[in-house]
């Protein structure tokens, strides 16, 4: 079925036909139309699930991470300071190895007060454990829904999953959008069979036990392990849902889903990586630098945890000019995704001019002619490495 919808909407119909069991939320800008039309869908009937009202974003992760102890399909979402509050859980959450589901509508974090969009609330809990995934537009929000159920639920990998999707830019903008038959996704993605040991009154356990310091280290070694072996496990679903999903509605997703997306990367000599919406922007501006006859070309990010090291050297190897793209920076050091192509580039002696880019902080906007000026100062090795763009 085709039609035009909000990506928020987009998420909370991909959330139905993945039937969780368990939806527990608080509601909080920008992500709250998508909570708000879950709780619509519940009431009118639309499916059965048990929908918690939580009473703060803490309670909700920690509802959702006794639902999954229990052994049953769990989903949540959240944003900003609502992230920030979950911190506690999400580290718990990850190192128990529980599947659970959430969207991140990426807003940026106090103070001051900002309920716009920017990366820092999910760079701040990149590493905590959980596999994050970022999505473009529409279309990807609600296939990355689907797809993270299946990845996190994987035996080889039980490990939750955020989808991050931009705030108000992303979230409360109407695109095409292509919803599939609920047959062929219950195909895709059949019901639950949790992989792990459940809470059970008849078998009582402890989960969630202390770790003395003869064990701990081996379990984040484990869990490391799942972690970056689920690359190969968050390909094949990629692979399987392109195949039996293809692209119905033009430029609305990739042909076929990776880890990356290529944009014209071929034979570029300037390429520009970033995350997320922002990447329609570049892709217009990629266009009309190349109708000029310059080799420009966007590596967008998909998978960001694990971090796709083989994908991104692949692409980058002929670069001669690198600029990294990212609306988050780490306080005293720089732009996150800058130091982390930076650092990997170096590990495979691969020296191409770089500079990196913090733009669109707080929802400023990033205008075609910042992505202009960012190929040109690129290009030129014009100006510091680290650029901010007002």
């Amino acid at each position: 079925m085709k039609e035009i919808a909000e990506a928020s909407h987009a998420i909370s119909e991909a959330v139905k036909m993945a039937k969780p069991a368990v939806i527990a939320a608080y509601p909080i800008t920008p992500q709250t139309h998508i909570v708000e039309r879950l709780s619509e869908m519940v009431a009118n009937g639309e499916f059965k699930t048990e929908y918690i009202n939580s009473d703060s974003e803490f309670a909700a992760i920690s509802s959702c991470l006794g639902s999954s102890a229990a052994g049953v399909r769990s989903y949540t979402a959240t944003s900003s300071q609502g992230l920030a509050l979950m911190n506690e859980i999400l580290y718990i959450v990850s190192g128990m190895r529980l599947p659970i589901c959430m969207t991140v509508a990426n807003r940026a974090l106090s103070a001051p007060i900002n309920i716009w969009n920017d990366h820092q609330d999910t760079m701040s809990v990149r590493d905590c454990g959980w596999i994050q995934m970022f999505a473009e537009t529409a279309q990807e929000c609600f296939d990355l829904t689907l797809m993270q159920f299946k990845i996190s639920e994987d035996k080889r990998v039980l490990t939750p999953s955020m989808v991050c999707i931009d705030g108000f830019t992303l979230t409360h903008v109407y695109e095409p959008l292509h919803v599939p038959k609920q047959e062929a996704v219950d195909d895709f993605l059949p019901g639950y069979t949790p992989q792990h040991a459940v809470l059970d009154p008849d078998y009582p356990m402890t989960l969630g036990a202390i770790g003395f310091p003869s064990h701990y280290m081996e379990i984040r070694y484990t869990q490391n392990k799942a972690i970056l072996d689920s690359l190969n496990v968050i390909k094949e679903v990629y692979q399987d849902f392109s195949k039996r999903f293809p692209v119905e509605i033009k430029n609305t997703r990739p042909e076929e889903y990776n880890h990356v997306e290529r944009y014209r990367t071929d034979d570029a000599e300037t390429i520009l990586i970033s995350l997320g919406s922002v990447c329609g922007t570049i892709k217009d501006v990629v266009d009309e630098l190349r109708a000029k006859g310059e080799k420009v070309g966007l590596l967008k990010l998909i998978t960001y945890r694990p971090f796709p090291k083989e994908s991104i050297v692949k692409t980058l190897k002929n670069a001669k000019n690198v600029a990294v793209v990212e609306k988050a920076f780490s306080p005293g050091l720089g732009g996150v995704l800058y130091n982390e192509v930076a650092t990997l580039l170096y590990e495979n002696q691969l020296k191409p001019k770089m500079r990196d880019f913090i733009v669109g902080l707080g929802g400023k906007d990033v205008t075609l002619n910042h992505i202009r000026e960012i190929v040109k100062n690129t290009k030129e090795d014009k100006g510091p490495v680290e650029q901010w763009m007002f």
